[in-house]
């Protein structure tokens, strides 16, 4: 892997990364495919739903234009319009290339059908049953297999991110003649088997996943996630933004130190939520505030308004009729009988309210690129589409469309500033990096007992309703934290974790109002001045907080 095998380096082989290597391929760059764990792992086979396209198939006029009005919508009005524009008009092609690739989505009668899902009021979400995520994966491994066979993608699994290679180069664009952009040549990696370092040059695109590993047993996700690539990158520079946006799915259960989703499918094809009464009667609150649409309004206003019961909610499955079951939800069914021991055609199901997905992330712009030039992010782990809430049905294609946009901006750079380029580097096998040699350095227990008590931390002052006392107590026991940390010589990862930690905690404290997924107990409604995207970025050692307007920072 010395200097002639320059290639795009795609860290991460979940959703974003496979689309990101299928695209580089058609656009006939090679890749490399970098991840802990293989494909069949990763955290995109656990998507249950579906994933959205106005394809108009249902009877109900679906037009793009309302796709795009609802995904920025349920964002609040953050998320930038032109990249929300690209994303919905793209999905249609998305539905018809997944179809080529083999995903069977649901048909009646030879003819694609779509289910509702929240916050939107038309049929446009695709699906395979509550098993979505787990086909499309399937499907696209195999089409990075057949480019993996002519060459064009290399998979390396069981290899982990150790660092950025990066140096500084003149900004021939800047009005100071004297100024300099931080570059991207290419990324350190270790083998998890051997502990072999690897130096790949190459423009990086970073595709790790939401942030799973900060918090404990409160999300759905895989902590294989542990956000650590995204904390290094923090430290090194990388601006991260819209960090307090966490959202909370109101429908998941507690198993094996995690949350088990109960997908919005399920409320999609008639579930209903309640809770009992004083004289045990069952008060369905959605339907109430909402009318008939209640249980698929957006997924903070269902969060929020459970956490406003103060009783145990429950999730009624008992009124879907037998076929949809049979056609839609067996294997929903299954997983809640095996898990929960409970059969919820019979008796509904207790559910509460988990993390699930990161709007916030890596700071990208149209093109995906970050503040770094040359590295870009995808899927997740970025702050693209979504705003202040994701809608359902918007991951997984947030997720294609953004590693394919990633990978065709990657490809131009690649072709253009990498190929035959004098200034890279001749140390293909020198490890010298300090900051790669301390990220080697494994977590002790000390490390795991300073990480437990952050995740604590986190929990009780970034939960579905917030108060700022918490918050800002929560931000003075980081810096206690961050200073034991010091003394104790902890691993720089844990720092790392700690510093992203913090960084969570100021944009929530900042955020002077409730704005989709973020609800601050003292200031319960919009404030317009804080219509704007929250980043935040260290420098001189602090975390900076500032603040841009939509389509601001995605120039």
């Amino acid at each position: 892997m010395g200097t002639k095998d320059v290639r795009v380096n795609i860290i991460g082989a979940g959703l974003a990364g496979l689309a990101a290597a299928i695209r580089l391929s058609q656009l006939g760059v090679q890749s490399r495919l970098v991840s802990v764990q293989p494909s069949e792992r990763a955290q995109s086979n656990l998507a249950e739903g579906g994933i959205n396209a106005c394809l108009d198939l249902m009877g109900e006029e679906d037009t793009v234009e309302e796709h795009i009005k609802d995904t920025l919508r349920g964002g609040c009005f953050l998320a930038d319009e032109a990249m929300v524009e690209g994303l919905c008009k793209e999905a249609p092609e998305i539905i018809r290339e997944l179809s080529g690739y083999g995903v069977a989505f649901a048909r009646e009668n030879g003819r694609l059908i779509q289910r509702n899902f929240g916050g939107q009021k038309k049929k446009r979400t695709a699906f395979v049953k509550s098993s979505t995520g787990k086909v499309i994966m399937a499907s696209m491994i195999k089409e990075v297999r057949k480019h993996e066979r002519n060459g064009m993608v290399q998979r390396l699994f069981h290899h982990e991110y150790t660092g950025l290679i990066t140096d500084k180069t003149r900004d021939e664009k800047a009005r100071d003649p004297g100024s300099y952009m931080v570059k991207c040549r290419g990324v350190y990696i270790r083998d998890t088997y051997d502990s072999s370092l690897s130096a790949l040059y190459g423009p990086v695109i970073i595709a790790t996943g939401g942030m799973n590993g900060v918090f404990e047993a409160m999300t759905t996700g895989t902590y294989a996630n542990t956000g650590e690539v995204s904390a290094d990158l923090f430290m090194r520079g990388v601006r991260l933004a819209n960090l307090e946006f966490i959202q909370y799915h109101p429908t998941t259960v507690s198993i094996s130190g995690k949350r088990m989703l109960i997908s919005e499918a399920a409320r999609g094809e008639g579930g209903r939520l309640f809770y009992y009464g004083d004289n045990e009667e069952k008060i369905y609150f959605l339907e109430d505030e909402f009318g008939e649409g209640g249980n698929l309004m957006p997924r903070d206003v269902i969060s929020k308004r459970m956490d406003m019961c103060g009783k145990q909610v429950y999730l009624d499955l008992t009124q879907i009729d037998g076929d949809k079951w049979n056609k839609r939800l067996s294997d929903l069914r299954r997983e809640i009988m095996y898990y929960l021991s409970t059969d919820p055609v019979k008796e509904p199901v207790p559910v509460s309210p988990g993390i699930h997905f990161f709007m916030g992330g890596i700071k990208v712009g149209r093109d995906h690129m970050t503040n770094i030039r040359g590295l870009y992010a995808a899927g997740e782990c970025s702050c693209a589409y979504h705003g202040a809430n994701r809608l359902g049905g918007n991951s997984l294609l947030g997720a294609i469309y953004g590693g394919k946009v990633a990978a065709a901006s990657a490809a131009a750079i690649y072709k253009d500033e990498y190929i035959g380029a004098d200034d890279t580097r001749k140390d293909a096998d020198d490890f010298s990096d300090e900051r790669m040699k301390a990220y080697l350095k494994e977590p002790g227990d000390k490390d795991m007992e300073l990480r437990v008590r952050m995740r604590k931390l986190l929990a009780s002052a970034l939960s579905v309703v917030r108060k700022e006392a918490e918050i800002e107590a929560a931000i003075r026991q980081t810096d206690s934290l961050l200073k034991e940390a010091e003394d104790l010589g902890a691993c720089i990862r844990t720092l790392s974790l700690l510093m992203l930690s913090k960084a969570m905690l100021v944009s929530a404290y900042g955020r002077k109002e409730s704005r989709g997924a973020h609800n601050l107990a003292e200031y319960p409604k919009q404030a317009e001045e804080y219509g704007k995207n929250s980043t935040v970025a260290i420098e001189d050692g602090r975390i900076r907080l500032s603040y841009e307007y939509p389509g601001e920072y995605c120039e």
